[in-house]
């Protein structure tokens, strides 16, 4: 995989990231959070759908060459969120605080940026703040 094809794939992992975790803002108060919680108030295929959703993101991660270690973090923290996400309501609750998708961008980020300073937040087209006219 050359840089660019591994730059889309990283943008690809920050959208579908931010999108289950923290694509909405309550105005006021400034809370974030994503589809996840939301889907997951389907009942018995939600924490399905969301975990699936989880498990692709970290697939694009071992595409990037995430070591074993970072790995089973990332593991962990979907395997967390969806047994805590089938306790219903707490269980959605969990979901929208803990953000497991956006903790497993930050541990993959951490990681490129040590072997692959190349591929940084600032040529990231989704990292880029966006300007209003």
């Amino acid at each position: 995989m050359d840089t660019a094809e591994r730059l889309a794939t990283l943008n690809r992992i920050r959208k579908l990231s931010r999108l289950m975790d923290t694509s909405i803002r309550i105005p006021g108060i400034g809370f974030r959070f994503g589809l996840d919680p939301i889907i997951g108030l389907i009942p018995g295929a939600g924490d399905l759908i969301s975990t699936g959703f989880s498990a692709y993101i970290i697939y694009l991660a071992t595409r990037l060459g995430i070591p074993r270690q970072d790995l089973k973090q990332m593991i962990f923290n979907v395997a967390l969120e969806t047994a805590v996400g089938t306790v219903p309501f707490v269980g959605d609750l969990f979901d929208a605080f803990y953000k497991s998708n956006i903790r497993n961008l930050a541990i993959l980020e951490k990681h490129l940026v040590v072997v692959e300073p190349e591929i940084s937040p600032e040529k990231s087209e989704v990292a880029a703040p966006a300007t209003v006219h």
